[in-house]
């Protein structure tokens, strides 16, 4: 039974350990190593995720099967001072994928959502992942692009998908 809990810096290890085991599968025919090592560093080192959490009020939670941390997820209400809910990560280790857990995790952003009286929910997803059919069918629908510089030539080349909350 997958149970979801709010993640605390001491989880930070676990966010990091799903993050380098769940990119090289998700992102290694988009990325260059070199880019997806510089990238996991950038966001995934321990400081990186502390620094979301109390700096920029990011919010993380844990997908646990018996105690074992197979996903996780970032949120921040009030994004860019709206009324909007961000989901700034979401990652469910390969092996585990397929098994309705991304659905539990998009479900616990939702109820957090209304109870923070979002209007809607908004992430950022690469415009080469498979994960775009993932979001689409749990009603998130494309309403731009954009590309990110992230430094030493590399970009992020985003859609940017959005789900009204009712």
């Amino acid at each position: 039974m997958i149970e979801i809990v709010e993640a605390k810096s001491q989880d930070f290890s676990a966010v990091k350990e799903i993050a380098y085991k769940t990119w090289p599968d998700t992102y290694g025919t988009i990325l260059t190593k070199q880019q997806l090592d510089y990238m996991l560093d950038l966001f995934y080192s321990e400081e990186a995720l502390r620094k979301n959490a109390s700096e920029k009020g990011h919010l993380f939670f844990l997908a646990k099967d018996h105690d074992l941390a197979v996903a996780f997820v970032s949120i921040e209400h009030n994004y860019q001072q709206q009324s909007i809910t961000r989901i700034h990560k979401i990652y469910i280790l390969p092996e585990t994928q397929g098994q309705g857990i991304g659905k539990l995790l998009i479900e616990k952003v939702e109820f957090l959502a209304n109870e923070a009286k979002s209007e809607k929910l908004s992430l950022n997803v690469n415009r080469h992942n498979a994960a775009l059919f993932f979001y689409k069918k749990n009603g998130f629908e494309i309403v731009g692009e954009e590309d990110i510089p992230l430094g030493h030539g590399y970009l992020m080349e985003d859609y940017i998908m959005e789900k009204p909350l009712t």
